[in-house]
């Protein structure tokens, strides 16, 4: 139980501290922004705007994940954390297509002036750090309690990385665009970067908006760990055949149920410590199932008939 209180807290913990990064990135980022005139770095707050929407939720959903199961849900409070993810993502399509319609603004129409300072190098090099530190702790947290919810958060602040390093190429080339009149063309490259942080971002959008659905749909693991799971259960003695597994995931855990068949001189409490040694094999597999397992009486010749059925 201790131990289960102790991965509650360090999951509360790695979410509230992408929060407190996010609001400082982003009011660094705004600040910047409106100082130079950066259409790149304008983008880069707003995704980061976005960033520290999406760290709340996930704050506020790994809190309600955590909760036991009671009668009104008698699965647990785990899917918060899938429908957390499903609305970052619409969150950051609806950045995308605000950052899209503002690049192609600029780059259809001349005027717009752009001043590059030391600035706006220190807050991306900033965000970098800070963002490739938070995305290594929110996958360590992630991994070790199977989290969806801050590996998403984590998979959200790499991306960070890669976007910002691309305003920095941007706000270079508009640097020698300014050096090189002959070059001049390249001060549209500020816009050019914001697009491709847009691209960047509804990549990441598609990829997590396919995994929240594929959850809150019930959607199970890959295939391997079925075969693994069948594999595994059917080496225990007294198991004669495995069928009807069916696996489904919620949050950061898994739910398992299969039917055995066992030889019908088999005695309750022998069925019993297979059903245990089961469970186990399974959370060795999937760690934090939920495992249920339906016994059912027949020799060896039943088994393979059904089989062969």
């Amino acid at each position: 139980m201790t131990a289960i209180i102790d991965g509650h807290k360090e999951k509360r913990s790695a979410a509230l501290t992408s929060v407190v990064a996010a609001v400082g990135l982003t009011g660094f980022k705004i600040v910047v922004g409106v100082m130079t005139g950066s259409l790149g770095i304008l983008a880069e707050a707003a995704h980061s705007a976005l960033d520290l929407v999406a760290a709340i939720m996930t704050w506020f959903a790994v809190r309600i994940s955590d909760k036991p199961a009671d009668k009104g849900h008698p699965f647990g409070h785990h899917k918060a954390e899938n429908i957390s993810a499903l609305f970052e993502t619409l969150l950051l399509l609806l950045t995308s297509a605000w950052i899209i319609y503002e690049a192609i603004n600029r780059l259809t129409h001349k005027g717009t002036h752009l001043e590059v300072t030391i600035w706006s190098f220190l807050v991306m090099g900033t965000s970098i750090v800070i963002d490739y530190n938070r995305s290594r702790m929110l996958y360590r947290v992630a991994e070790k309690h199977n989290s969806q919810a801050l590996e998403a958060d984590a998979l959200h602040f790499s991306t960070d990385i890669w976007s910002s390093a691309t305003v920095i190429l941007g706000l270079i080339a508009v640097l020698i665009g300014k050096w090189i009149p002959s070059l001049a063309f390249l001060e549209m490259a500020d816009a050019i970067a914001a697009l491709a942080v847009a691209v960047i971002v509804i990549f990441v959008s598609a990829q997590l908006g396919k995994r929240s659905i594929e959850a809150l749909l019930d959607a199970g693991p890959d295939d391997g760990k079925y075969k693994q799971i069948v594999k595994e259960v059917g080496t225990i003695p007294g198991v004669l055949d495995v069928h009807a597994l069916r696996i489904r995931v919620s949050g950061a855990s898994w739910f398992v149920d299969m039917h055995i068949y066992m030889d019908d001189t088999t005695s309750l409490i022998e069925s019993h410590h297979v059903t245990e040694k089961i469970e186990m094999k399974v959370q060795a597999i999937l760690p934090k199932s939920d495992v249920t397992v339906h016994v059912e009486p027949g020799s060896m010749a039943m088994v393979k008939k059904e089989i062969v059925k």
